[in-house]
């Protein structure tokens, strides 16, 4: 247990780290993080205090639909936006911004690949997923539609309403969801993590 709740803290530190990155590298960010951006805008609140009040809001939806949430789903409910806070409180890399597109697609990439591996790590702790996982397995459950199906729209609604609401939405924003996937699947290989929990039977 442990060395679990060792790889869920890791993990979700890393998580934020990546949203950091592409954050400062002010090139757009992923669709979640774009309504994260625009609502922080209106609401004048920090872009991480923000983060943690959606999630907390989609706890509850997944929650009413019957979802039941894990030690790490709560976990991340809170660390990834207070990581996040910390970062951009500290103003490191704050002027990237205005560096050259190779550099700010550099950092991008970095913070697809931070998350990809945060991702590994926390969801290889068998602790819970995140909240916006729980939803989508809420509309799994509520449509009888498939995992991708419901993914891309719960992804693309968000993108919708983060656009409207002035989020970062930019090239990171297309290099984040056509990459994200294909990341995760290589941090899951080279971190040698399993996304479902194996039982003594070896069976998943």
């Amino acid at each position: 247990m442990s060395l679990r709740l060792g790889k869920l803290a890791v993990g979700l530190v890393l998580f934020g780290v990546g949203l950091w990155l592409g954050l400062v590298a002010d090139l757009g960010v992923g669709p979640w993080d774009v309504l994260t951006g625009g609502l922080s805008q209106h609401l004048h609140t920090p872009f991480g205090r923000t983060a943690i009040g959606i999630s907390v809001v989609v706890l509850l939806v997944g929650l009413l639909c019957r979802v039941r949430p894990g030690f790490g789903t709560v976990c991340n409910v809170f660390v990834v936006g207070a990581t996040v806070d910390v970062l951009l409180g500290q103003g490191w890399l704050e002027h990237l911004g205005d560096e050259a597109v190779p550099l700010r697609l550099l950092a991008t990439a970095g913070g697809i690949a931070t998350v990809a591996a945060g991702s590994a790590l926390y969801l290889g702790a068998h602790l819970g997923p995140g909240p916006r996982d729980g939803l989508m397995v809420a509309l799994v459950q509520r449509t009888g539609w498939t995992v991708g199906r419901c993914r891309a729209l719960l992804e693309c609604a968000v993108l919708v309403v983060g656009v409207a609401l002035g989020g970062p939405v930019g090239l990171g924003t297309l290099a984040f969801a056509v990459g994200i996937g294909p990341a995760v699947q290589v941090a899951f290989r080279v971190l040698r993590q399993t996304p479902v929990r194996r039982l003594e039977g070896g069976t998943a």
